[in-house]
Protein backbone atom coordinates (compact mmCIF):
# COMPACT_ATOMS: atom_id res chain seq x y z
CA UNK A 1 0.00 0.00 0.00
CA UNK A 2 1.49 3.18 -0.83
CA UNK A 3 0.55 4.88 2.73
CA UNK A 4 2.58 1.90 4.10
CA UNK A 5 5.27 3.50 2.33
CA UNK A 6 5.03 6.68 3.11
CA UNK A 7 4.69 6.10 6.87
CA UNK A 8 8.09 4.04 6.89
CA UNK A 9 9.99 6.87 5.19
CA UNK A 10 8.70 9.40 7.98
CA UNK A 11 9.60 6.83 10.75
CA UNK A 12 12.75 6.43 9.28
CA UNK A 13 13.31 10.67 8.79
CA UNK A 14 12.28 11.15 12.60
CA UNK A 15 15.13 8.41 13.71
CA UNK A 16 17.44 10.27 11.31
CA UNK A 17 16.65 13.61 12.41
CA UNK A 18 16.63 12.37 16.07
CA UNK A 19 19.95 11.08 15.97
CA UNK A 20 19.20 7.65 16.17
CA UNK A 21 21.92 6.78 13.37
CA UNK A 22 25.14 7.79 14.33
CA UNK A 23 28.07 7.93 11.76
CA UNK A 24 31.07 5.69 12.46
CA UNK A 25 34.22 7.88 13.42
CA UNK A 26 36.40 8.37 10.54
CA UNK A 27 39.74 6.20 10.80
CA UNK A 28 42.71 7.94 10.42
CA UNK A 29 45.06 7.37 7.73
CA UNK A 30 47.30 4.21 7.75
CA UNK A 31 50.77 3.61 7.01
CA UNK A 32 52.33 0.97 5.00
CA UNK A 33 53.99 -0.25 8.30
CA UNK A 34 50.95 -0.94 9.86
CA UNK A 35 48.14 -2.18 6.68
CA UNK A 36 44.90 -1.74 6.98
CA UNK A 37 44.28 -2.31 10.93
CA UNK A 38 41.79 0.07 11.96
CA UNK A 39 43.55 2.41 13.75
CA UNK A 40 40.54 4.60 15.42
CA UNK A 41 39.43 3.77 18.88
CA UNK A 42 36.97 6.33 21.05
CA UNK A 43 38.34 7.16 25.05
CA UNK A 44 34.60 6.19 25.74
CA UNK A 45 34.58 8.02 29.50
CA UNK A 46 35.55 11.03 27.68
CA UNK A 47 34.65 11.95 24.15
CA UNK A 48 36.63 14.66 22.57
CA UNK A 49 39.37 16.44 20.70
CA UNK A 50 42.65 15.48 21.79
CA UNK A 51 44.89 18.54 23.35
CA UNK A 52 47.20 20.61 21.03
CA UNK A 53 49.69 20.51 23.57
CA UNK A 54 50.58 16.93 24.31
CA UNK A 55 54.39 16.66 23.84
CA UNK A 56 55.63 14.84 21.10
CA UNK A 57 58.88 12.89 22.00
CA UNK A 58 60.44 10.70 19.42
CA UNK A 59 61.02 7.59 20.75
CA UNK A 60 64.76 6.35 20.10
CA UNK A 61 65.00 9.00 17.37
CA UNK A 62 62.67 8.48 14.50
CA UNK A 63 62.92 4.90 14.85
CA UNK A 64 60.03 4.17 12.35
CA UNK A 65 62.28 4.86 9.25
CA UNK A 66 65.76 4.20 10.08
CA UNK A 67 67.83 2.42 12.79
CA UNK A 68 66.63 3.77 16.55
CA UNK A 69 69.86 5.89 18.43
CA UNK A 70 71.63 7.18 15.40
CA UNK A 71 72.61 10.29 14.48
CA UNK A 72 70.74 10.09 10.88
CA UNK A 73 67.13 8.55 12.87
CA UNK A 74 67.44 11.59 15.43
CA UNK A 75 68.33 14.30 12.09
CA UNK A 76 64.94 12.87 10.94
CA UNK A 77 62.99 13.38 14.22
CA UNK A 78 64.71 16.86 14.43
CA UNK A 79 63.48 17.81 10.92
CA UNK A 80 59.82 15.92 12.09
CA UNK A 81 60.15 19.08 14.33
CA UNK A 82 59.74 16.47 17.35
CA UNK A 83 59.52 18.34 20.70
CA UNK A 84 61.99 16.20 22.10
CA UNK A 85 64.52 13.52 20.50
CA UNK A 86 64.39 10.81 23.37
CA UNK A 87 67.96 8.87 24.32
CA UNK A 88 68.32 5.76 25.88
CA UNK A 89 71.76 5.96 27.72
CA UNK A 90 74.55 3.51 28.15
CA UNK A 91 78.06 3.98 29.59
CA UNK A 92 81.04 2.40 28.19
CA UNK A 93 84.37 0.68 30.29
CA UNK A 94 85.97 4.21 29.99
CA UNK A 95 82.57 5.75 31.50
CA UNK A 96 81.91 7.52 28.12
CA UNK A 97 78.37 7.95 27.72
CA UNK A 98 76.10 6.54 24.21
CA UNK A 99 72.86 6.46 22.91
CA UNK A 100 71.39 2.80 23.09
CA UNK A 101 68.56 0.71 24.39
CA UNK A 102 69.49 -2.23 25.63
CA UNK A 103 72.17 -4.06 27.60
CA UNK A 104 73.89 -5.54 24.38
CA UNK A 105 74.40 -4.10 20.72
CA UNK A 106 73.03 -7.61 19.14
CA UNK A 107 69.60 -5.67 18.81
CA UNK A 108 70.22 -3.77 16.26
CA UNK A 109 74.31 -3.77 15.74
CA UNK A 110 76.41 -5.89 14.00
CA UNK A 111 78.19 -7.77 17.69
CA UNK A 112 76.55 -9.31 20.45
CA UNK A 113 78.38 -7.53 22.82
CA UNK A 114 77.58 -5.11 26.22
CA UNK A 115 78.86 -1.61 26.02
CA UNK A 116 80.51 -1.69 29.11
CA UNK A 117 82.82 -4.10 28.48
CA UNK A 118 84.15 -2.04 25.92
CA UNK A 119 85.99 1.49 25.44
CA UNK A 120 84.71 4.32 23.34
CA UNK A 121 86.53 4.03 21.14
CA UNK A 122 86.37 0.10 19.92
CA UNK A 123 82.47 0.65 20.46
CA UNK A 124 82.81 3.13 17.55
CA UNK A 125 83.78 0.16 15.02
CA UNK A 126 80.75 -1.14 15.65
CA UNK A 127 77.92 -0.70 13.06
CA UNK A 128 74.14 -0.68 13.47
CA UNK A 129 72.21 -2.96 10.79
CA UNK A 130 68.42 -2.47 9.82
CA UNK A 131 66.14 -3.37 7.24
CA UNK A 132 63.92 -1.17 5.89
CA UNK A 133 61.77 -2.48 3.06
CA UNK A 134 64.32 -4.11 0.93
CA UNK A 135 67.36 -2.10 1.86
CA UNK A 136 69.72 -2.16 4.72
CA UNK A 137 71.08 0.64 5.93
CA UNK A 138 74.11 1.26 8.80
CA UNK A 139 75.20 3.72 10.87
CA UNK A 140 77.78 4.09 13.24
CA UNK A 141 77.19 3.71 17.21
CA UNK A 142 76.59 7.04 18.41
CA UNK A 143 77.63 8.61 21.61
CA UNK A 144 76.20 11.65 23.29
CA UNK A 145 78.65 14.37 22.72
CA UNK A 146 77.97 13.66 18.80
CA UNK A 147 74.37 14.23 19.45
CA UNK A 148 75.01 17.03 20.90
CA UNK A 149 77.54 18.47 18.75
CA UNK A 150 75.01 17.82 15.90
CA UNK A 151 72.41 19.39 17.58
CA UNK A 152 73.64 22.31 20.35
CA UNK A 153 70.96 23.98 21.27
CA UNK A 154 68.60 23.12 18.43
CA UNK A 155 67.20 20.62 20.28
CA UNK A 156 65.77 19.55 23.29
CA UNK A 157 67.60 16.16 24.94
CA UNK A 158 65.03 13.72 26.41
CA UNK A 159 67.48 11.29 28.10
CA UNK A 160 66.91 7.95 29.93
CA UNK A 161 69.36 7.07 32.99
CA UNK A 162 69.86 3.68 34.91
CA UNK A 163 71.90 2.45 37.56
CA UNK A 164 75.46 0.82 36.08
CA UNK A 165 75.85 -2.84 38.02
CA UNK A 166 73.42 -1.24 40.43
CA UNK A 167 75.37 2.10 40.91
CA UNK A 168 74.73 5.85 40.28
CA UNK A 169 77.65 6.55 38.22
CA UNK A 170 75.90 7.89 34.69
CA UNK A 171 74.53 11.05 36.48
CA UNK A 172 77.83 12.89 37.32
CA UNK A 173 79.59 12.27 33.71
CA UNK A 174 76.09 13.36 31.93
CA UNK A 175 75.62 16.52 34.22
CA UNK A 176 79.36 17.66 33.43
CA UNK A 177 78.56 16.68 29.36
CA UNK A 178 75.39 18.83 29.34
CA UNK A 179 77.68 21.76 31.37
CA UNK A 180 80.48 21.44 28.85
CA UNK A 181 77.73 22.09 25.76
CA UNK A 182 76.02 24.83 27.48
CA UNK A 183 73.14 22.21 27.58
CA UNK A 184 72.18 22.29 31.35
CA UNK A 185 68.59 24.07 31.48
CA UNK A 186 64.88 22.89 31.30
CA UNK A 187 64.75 24.18 27.53
CA UNK A 188 67.36 21.90 26.45
CA UNK A 189 66.96 18.87 28.81
CA UNK A 190 64.51 16.46 30.46
CA UNK A 191 65.83 14.11 32.35
CA UNK A 192 63.47 10.14 32.94
CA UNK A 193 64.52 7.41 34.90
CA UNK A 194 63.08 4.11 35.95
CA UNK A 195 65.31 4.61 39.33
CA UNK A 196 64.41 6.79 42.01
CA UNK A 197 67.93 6.87 43.33
CA UNK A 198 68.93 7.83 39.93
CA UNK A 199 66.78 11.03 39.65
CA UNK A 200 67.70 11.88 42.90
CA UNK A 201 71.04 11.81 42.09
CA UNK A 202 70.33 13.85 39.36
CA UNK A 203 68.86 16.39 41.45
CA UNK A 204 71.60 16.76 43.65
CA UNK A 205 73.29 18.12 40.76
CA UNK A 206 70.83 19.98 38.94
CA UNK A 207 67.85 20.64 40.51
CA UNK A 208 66.61 23.04 38.12
CA UNK A 209 66.22 20.23 35.39
CA UNK A 210 62.60 17.88 34.88
CA UNK A 211 62.79 15.16 35.78
CA UNK A 212 60.30 12.07 34.73
CA UNK A 213 59.69 8.93 36.68
CA UNK A 214 58.68 5.92 34.75
CA UNK A 215 56.97 2.62 36.09
CA UNK A 216 57.29 -0.29 34.07
CA UNK A 217 54.29 -2.22 32.44
CA UNK A 218 51.82 -3.32 35.37
CA UNK A 219 54.10 -2.06 38.00
CA UNK A 220 52.30 1.42 38.21
CA UNK A 221 51.18 2.26 41.52
CA UNK A 222 49.40 5.47 41.80
CA UNK A 223 50.14 6.54 45.16
CA UNK A 224 53.79 5.79 44.71
CA UNK A 225 53.48 8.16 42.04
CA UNK A 226 51.75 11.17 43.97
CA UNK A 227 53.94 10.50 46.51
CA UNK A 228 57.41 10.52 44.27
CA UNK A 229 59.73 13.49 43.57
CA UNK A 230 59.76 14.10 40.39
CA UNK A 231 57.75 16.29 37.53
CA UNK A 232 56.53 14.10 35.52
CA UNK A 233 54.83 10.38 36.09
CA UNK A 234 55.58 7.98 32.90
CA UNK A 235 53.44 5.04 32.12
CA UNK A 236 52.99 2.25 29.70
CA UNK A 237 49.85 2.86 28.14
CA UNK A 238 48.16 -0.47 29.10
CA UNK A 239 48.04 1.51 33.00
CA UNK A 240 46.72 4.65 31.69
CA UNK A 241 42.80 5.38 32.89
CA UNK A 242 41.24 8.52 33.12
CA UNK A 243 41.42 8.81 36.96
CA UNK A 244 45.21 8.63 36.67
CA UNK A 245 45.39 11.35 34.25
CA UNK A 246 43.35 13.32 36.60
CA UNK A 247 44.55 12.27 39.76
CA UNK A 248 48.17 13.42 38.69
CA UNK A 249 47.69 16.24 36.57
CA UNK A 250 45.68 17.79 39.69
CA UNK A 251 48.38 17.25 41.97
CA UNK A 252 50.46 19.50 39.51
CA UNK A 253 52.33 16.26 37.70
CA UNK A 254 52.72 15.72 33.76
CA UNK A 255 51.60 12.54 32.70
CA UNK A 256 53.83 11.34 29.61
CA UNK A 257 52.55 8.03 28.37
CA UNK A 258 55.20 4.98 26.23
CA UNK A 259 53.89 2.23 24.45
CA UNK A 260 55.60 -1.14 24.41
CA UNK A 261 53.32 -2.89 22.13
CA UNK A 262 54.20 -1.88 18.35
CA UNK A 263 50.70 -3.87 16.97
CA UNK A 264 48.80 -1.49 19.46
CA UNK A 265 50.82 2.11 19.89
CA UNK A 266 48.53 3.89 17.07
CA UNK A 267 45.38 2.57 18.59
CA UNK A 268 46.39 3.66 22.27
CA UNK A 269 48.03 7.13 21.22
CA UNK A 270 44.58 8.28 19.93
CA UNK A 271 43.04 6.81 23.54
CA UNK A 272 45.79 8.33 25.51
CA UNK A 273 45.84 11.50 24.30
CA UNK A 274 41.96 11.77 23.78
CA UNK A 275 42.40 11.46 27.79
CA UNK A 276 44.67 14.72 27.72
CA UNK A 277 47.62 13.20 28.83
CA UNK A 278 50.60 15.76 28.57
CA UNK A 279 53.15 13.99 26.36
CA UNK A 280 53.46 10.75 24.19
CA UNK A 281 56.73 9.00 23.55
CA UNK A 282 56.06 8.06 19.79
CA UNK A 283 57.37 5.94 16.66
CA UNK A 284 55.15 7.61 14.16
CA UNK A 285 55.77 11.45 14.73
CA UNK A 286 53.55 12.13 11.42
CA UNK A 287 50.69 10.01 12.71
CA UNK A 288 51.21 11.44 16.19
CA UNK A 289 50.53 14.94 15.11
CA UNK A 290 47.62 13.87 12.60
CA UNK A 291 45.41 12.24 15.91
CA UNK A 292 46.08 15.25 17.46
CA UNK A 293 44.61 17.23 14.92
CA UNK A 294 41.12 15.41 14.84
Amino acid sequence: MPWRSALLVLVIAIFIISGFFEAEPQTPQTTAKYGTEALYVSAADKPGDASADVEIIAHCGANHVFDEHTLTADKIASKAEADSIEIDLRMTKDHELIAFHDTTLDCTATEAVAPKEFRRSEIKQFDTATMFGQETYKDSVTTLDEIFAAFGQEAHYYMETRLVDGDTKMEEPLINLLQENNLLDPKYVSIQSFSKESLQKIQEFAPEIRTTLLYETDKFDLEDALEADADVIGIESRNVTQDVVDALQQEGIEVHVFFTEERTELIEQQRVIMYGVDGVFTDDIDFTRQVMKQ
